[in-house]
């Protein structure tokens, strides 16, 4: 199966750490990596607020879905780590992920963590989408 890899623009570039976005053609996926609140430029967005993270991530979402020609309408998965977690913190990050769509909810894995890859990411997200 041939993969194809992509750094997208307007995406904080990580060359030589990760790809932000793998096709699988012959499957018709693609494969995020863990989307974090950084912008273009590799600063942080939302720092200490959870929500406002989350709204950043959904930009980058979009970004690279775009880049491969689809969007978070057509997401199949959506993993979502939340450094710190408690309960109140759920709802800003789900309203921030199913504004500008209407179609149902895709699977989903949420999971608290002690840490992200840095203290001042809060949240943190991975998604798996039809092409």
């Amino acid at each position: 199966m041939s993969l194809r890899h992509l750094d997208p623009e307007g995406l904080h570039p990580l060359p030589g750490v990760l790809s932000h976005a793998v096709v699988a053609e012959k499957a018709g996926l693609v494969y995020l990596s863990g989307q974090v609140a950084w912008n273009a430029a590799g600063e942080l967005v939302g720092e200490g607020d959870h929500g406002k993270q989350a709204e950043q991530i959904v930009r980058n979402i979009d970004t690279a879905l775009a880049a491969v020609g689809t969007d978070r309408s057509r997401v199949v998965k959506e993993t979502i780590y939340i450094a710190g977690y408690r309960p109140e913190v759920v709802d800003p990050i789900f309203a921030a992920l199913r504004t500008g769509t209407t179609t149902p909810p895709p699977a989903q894995t949420l999971i608290g963590v002690v840490s992200l890859y840095s203290p001042l990411f809060l949240v943190e997200i991975d998604i798996v989408a039809a092409l």
